[in-house]
């Protein structure tokens, strides 16, 4: 009884996460637009309103999912950092107590909230482009680096190379592909979120450099005098042996006859 009502629940788990994955993916969306818009420009009231009701709708979602998914701390480690995201927000809806004020001056919280909804736009694209490699890392990268950017100029926007956006977006491009240039952040936040932006940045390096590596071997794999088997010459190959095996099973059957003929 037990274990059919854990399976019941992860059916009825399965069929939410696909009835509300394409609206989760595109709330998830405006939510880092919004974000970003509020660390650069900040937020009108209207904005503000929109991003607090893409706050609520995320939390009646993930407090569903918790109710149903049949083991809670496993659930849990999966999503913390969804947890955390949706935490963050309520710092800035909660800030009438004092101690809630000080935690929302800290940069640290801003560093926190920019990973993890960095983190929630990932899942939900990585969810949707499941089989499309290239197009995936292509729009992940612009999204990192245009949310980095933000992230970069809300916690670093008084040191030289980091005072509008622009130059922001600038340095953490070049910080994507490896480049790098003159400036440096000075606050740990800003360090910390550099840091990150760096690893991002060399682990797409050597996905682009694999998959390059890729396509030329199979180009030269497809040359009749290349040193390596092509996807053509294997296929010829296993054409062959199936006619061999073919022509085999029909000798057998021959000889079988004769044998029994005699």
């Amino acid at each position: 009884m037990k274990e059919q009502l854990v399976t019941e629940r992860k059916k009825l788990l399965t069929s939410i996460e696909k009835l509300l994955e394409g609206p989760m993916i595109f709330l998830g969306f405006v939510w880092l637009v919004l974000l970003v818009i509020e660390l650069v420009w900040g937020l009108n009231k209207p904005l503000e309103y929109a991003s607090l009701t893409i706050w609520i709708v995320f939390i009646i979602d993930f407090i569903v999912k918790f109710i149903l998914a049949p083991g809670k701390v496993s659930f849990l480690k999966r999503n913390w950092l969804t947890a955390i995201s949706l935490l963050i927000p309520a710092l800035r809806v909660f800030r009438i107590f004092r101690i809630v004020r000080l935690l929302r001056g800290l940069r640290g919280i801003r560093l926190v909230r920019i990973v993890s909804s960095l983190n929630r736009s990932m899942r939900s694209l990585g969810a949707t482009m499941k089989r499309r490699a290239a197009g995936y890392v292509l729009t992940i990268t612009l999204i990192v680096t245009f949310a980095g950017a933000a992230g970069m100029y809300a916690l670093e926007n008084s040191t030289p190379g980091f005072n509008n956006y622009g130059m922001a977006l600038w340095w953490t491009a070049m910080r994507v592909i490896t480049a790098g240039n003159e400036f440096n952040p000075s606050t740990p936040e800003g360090r910390g979120l550099a840091f990150l932006i760096a690893v991002f940045g060399y682990t797409i390096f050597g996905y682009v450099t694999a998959t390059f590596a890729t396509f030329f071997i199979g180009r030269d794999a497809e040359e009749k005098d290349a040193p390596v088997a092509g996807t053509k010459d294997i296929e010829e190959l296993k054409s062959s042996i199936e006619t061999l095996t073919k022509l085999i099973e029909e000798l057998k059957k021959g000889k079988n006859n004769n044998v029994i003929k005699g």
